[in-house]
């Protein structure tokens, strides 16, 4: 067993807050060379104040830039990505419409975060990794990808149902190559704006209520998903693949 990441080329999406932020610093913290990527500068900034992290400004949406930027790591580092982790994703600050009332254009962005930008920089990454018969990927999922979403946002939900179908996919394409292809489906974390305000809109009786559909009794940390991300990138896990693993406190 062994959690040392030295020498281990980690990139990860959505790096700015939340999640992203968690799992890039506990990546550095474990030695690993870590790539982190997102559109929000000054929150990608702050992540990186921890050393070891090289941050790169990018719309993950643009699919030459995210092809570009999983070229520019494999340069600099002399080799394959070793541990990609697909963190970018949210309802972007939409709220809830009735199908008949939802735009197209907020159907799409919904889709083009959570779902093709973990299809795009996987799809850069995968030469590199199965040449070098090597690699974990983790993709960030939710509870949403199981069953309906609290958000009621019919996009969101969608996506991260693919998503877990994308990783079941994926795990049967690069086992024979000798990479590994997981999920890790939350639950309600306020640790990332849109989150936070959803957990605020619940109120003092909806926030009780929720927190009573919780085994544990208590809200994650961001910490908690990227100790999930850990396992899963570990020699813990040689042998798991094409699984979701909620990480929920026991959420009902």
């Amino acid at each position: 067993m062994s959690l040392d990441f030295t020498g281990t080329t980690v990139a990860v999406t959505g790096a700015a807050t939340g999640f992203g932020r968690a799992i890039a610093q506990r990546f550095a913290r474990h030695g690993a060379r870590v790539f982190a990527t997102d559109l929000d500068a000054q929150g990608l900034a702050e992540t990186a104040t921890l050393p070891g992290i090289a941050q790169h400004v990018m719309d993950l949406t643009d699919r030459a830039a995210v092809a570009a930027w999983v070229e520019a790591i494999e340069r600099e580092t002399g080799g394959p990505v070793g541990v990609l982790v697909n963190n970018a994703g949210g309802v972007l600050g939409r709220q809830y419409r009735p199908i008949e009332e939802t735009a197209f254009e907020d159907w799409d962005a919904i889709l083009r975060v959570n779902l093709d930008a973990a299809f795009a920089v996987t799809r850069a990454a995968a030469p590199g990794m199965k040449r070098a018969g090597r690699g974990r990927i983790i993709n960030i999922s939710s509870g949403a990808g199981l069953k309906p979403s609290r958000t009621g946002i019919q996009a969101y939900t969608s996506a991260k149902h693919a998503v877990i179908g994308l990783t079941r996919q994926l795990a049967q394409e690069f086992g024979p190559h000798g990479v590994t292809v997981n999920a890790i489906a939350p639950g309600l974390f306020p640790v990332s704006p849109g989150p936070i305000a959803q957990w605020e809109g619940y109120g003092p009786e909806g926030q009780r209520r929720v927190l009573e559909g919780i085994a544990l009794r208590r809200l994650g940390t961001a910490d908690d998903i990227a100790k999930a991300v850990m396992f899963f990138a570990s020699d813990l896990a040689d042998f798991v693949t094409g699984q979701v693993l909620p990480v929920n406190g026991g959420s009902s």
